[in-house]
C-alpha cells in the first residue's frame, strides 16, 4: 500500500506541475494541493478536502488558505492553457466533440452570488435557483471515454449575461480556436437552431445535429416538414447495432440531400435512422462521403455523444458538485475549473495505464459489483479514495522541496570549496 499511494501521489504531483506550469509557487502547491485533497475525499467542500491534506496545522486554518487562494486566483486561463497543451496533440481530424449543457441546482440557497434561475434536468422543474453549466469534451482515438477541453458555469442574473445560445458560441469559438478547427462537433437537439448551422457553415467545421420534427427542409425544391421527408424515404442499407447490455437493434438507414430555408445555397445531407424508436432519428451533417460509409460514421459520431451525459454524472455524483459551498461566483468557476481538470487526470490514467499494475490495483480497489464497465471513472475515482483514505501522511514533504530552492544562500559558499569539516582554509 505504501508504494502504491506514493506513486498515485506521484502521478497527480507531475500533472499538477504541467497545468500551473508558470504560475507563481504558492499557487502551484494550491492547485496540487487541491487536485490530491478531491482525489482523497471524492469531494468537492473545502472542509473535506482539508482533512485529505492531513496537515498539521488547525483544519480551520487550512480551510481559510484554501477558500483563500480559491477566491484571489487568477491564473484560471493560463492554468486551463496548460491542460489544453496536455490533451492538444490527441486531437485530429477524426475528435467527436460532445457538446452539451448541464445545471448545478441549489434549491433552498440565498448566499450565493448571483444565483439565477434554471431548469433541473433531472426532474424537468422550472425557476429553481442554481447555475447553468455548459461543457465540451472530446472523444479520440487515444481517449475513447470524453475528456473535458471547456467546461464553464454562468448565471443568467449576471449583468452581462445575454443568452444560453451566445454562450454555447463563445465555448465553440474557443474549441475551434485552440484546435484550428479540427474534429467532428456532436449536438443534441436542444441545439437545433439556425444560428448553429450559420455558425458551423461560415467557419467550415464539421457538425452532426439530431433535429426535432418541427423543423422544414428543403428537398427537391419544395420546402418541407422533415419529419414528412424522413417518412417518404425509403432505407437504402441496414446494420445490426449494439445498444446498452449488449443488446442488439437492426437499423434502417436512407440519407437525402437537402438545403435549409436559413442556408439556402449550401447543400447538407439529412440522415434517417430508423429502429431506435416509433419516430426516426433525423440527423443533418455536412460530412462528405460515400454513402453507407457516411451514414454509419454520422451515427456513429453521434452516438458517442451520449458519453457525455456519463460524464455529466460522473462529475456531479462522484464528487458531489451540486454540494459546493464556496459562495462567490469567481470561487465557483476556479472550483469547477479544477474539477475539470480532475477529470482529465482520471482520463489519462484510464487510458495509458490499463496495461499497468498499478491501473489493475486500483480498480481492484473499487469495490465493483460487477465487472468494470468501459465508462471506468467512477472505478478509478474509488479504488484510489479506498487506496488514500487509509493513508497517514499528506502531500506536505513531496511539495515541500519544490517551493524552496535547490540550494539557500548560505550553502553557496559551502557548495563552491564541496565543503568538508575537517578542511583547513588558508
Amino acid at each position: 500500500y505504501t508504494k502504491i499511494t506514493y506513486q498515485i501521489k506521484e502521478k497527480v504531483l507531475n500533472f499538477s506541475a504541467k497545468v500551473s506550469k508558470s504560475t507563481s509557487k504558492p499557487f502551484q502547491k494550491f492547485i496540487f494541493q487541491m487536485l490530491y485533497g478531491m482525489l482523497e475525499s471524492n469531494s468537492v467542500m473545502l472542509s473535506d478536502i482539508a482533512r485529505g491534506l492531513k496537515e498539521k496545522i488547525s483544519l480551520i486554518k487550512t480551510i481559510n488558505r484554501l477558500s483563500r487562494n480559491l477566491n484571489n486566483f487568477s491564473d484560471s486561463e493560463l492554468i486551463r492553457d496548460n491542460y489544453i497543451n496536455q490533451i492538444k496533440h490527441d486531437i485530429d481530424e477524426n475528435t467527436i466533440f460532445c457538446v452539451d449543457g448541464s445545471d448545478i441546482t441549489k434549491r433552498k440557497s440565498q448566499k450565493l452570488e448571483l444565483l439565477g434561475k434554471v431548469r433541473d434536468g433531472s426532474t424537468g422543474e422550472n425557476n429553481i435557483n442554481g447555475y447553468n453549466m455548459f461543457e465540451i469534451a472530446a472523444i479520440t482515438k487515444n481517449f475513447r471515454m470524453p475528456i473535458p477541453v471547456y467546461s464553464k458555469i454562468y448565471s443568467n442574473a449576471e449583468e452581462y449575461f445575454e443568452s444560453e445560445n451566445s454562450e454555447t458560441i463563445e465555448g465553440l469559438d474557443f474549441v475551434r480556436k485552440v484546435f484550428n478547427k479540427k474534429g467532428i462537433f456532436a449536438l443534441d437537439r436542444g441545439y437545433d437552431a439556425d444560428k448553429f448551422f450559420k455558425y458551423f457553415c461560415k467557419w467550415q467545421l464539421k457538425f452532426v445535429i439530431r433535429c426535432k420534427s418541427t423543423r422544414n427542409v428543403k428537398w427537391e425544391g419544395i420546402t418541407m416538414n422533415i419529419l414528412d421527408a424522413a417518412q417518404r424515404t425509403k432505407s437504402e442499407y441496414s446494420c445490426v447495432f449494439k445498444i446498452k447490455n449488449n443488446k442488439k437493434k437492426i437499423l434502417h438507414f436512407s440519407h437525402l440531400a437537402i438545403s435549409l430555408p436559413c442556408l439556402p445555397d449550401i447543400t447538407l445531407t439529412l440522415i434517417v435512422i430508423k429502429g431506435f424508436g416509433k419516430q426516426p432519428m433525423m440527423l443533418i451533417t455536412n460530412i462528405e462521403s460515400d454513402s453507407q460509409n457516411l451514414m454509419y460514421a454520422v451515427l456513429k459520431a453521434y452516438i458517442q455523444r451520449w458519453r457525455i451525459e456519463e460524464y455529466f454524472k460522473f462529475k456531479k455524483q462522484q464528487f458531489d458538485l451540486e454540494n459546493l459551498r464556496v459562495r462567490s461566483l469567481k470561487s465557483i468557476r476556479n472550483l469547477n475549473l479544477i474539477l475539470t481538470i480532475l477529470v482529465g487526470f482520471i482520463a489519462h490514467f484510464s487510458e495509458n495505464g490499463k496495461s499497468d499494475l498499478l491501473y489493475k490495483c486500483v480498480t481492484e480497489l473499487s469495490t465493483r459489483i460487477f465487472k468494470i464497465p468501459k465508462f471506468d471513472y467512477y472505478a478509478i475515482a474509488e479504488g484510489i479514495y479506498n487506496l488514500l483514505k487509509h493513508t497517514k501522511t499528506g502531500i506536505e514533504h513531496m511539495y515541500r522541496h519544490q517551493i524552496k530552492n535547490e540550494y539557500s544562500e548560505q550553502l553557496t559558499l559551502l557548495k563552491h570549496y564541496s565543503y568538508n569539516p575537517f578542511r583547513q582554509f588558508t
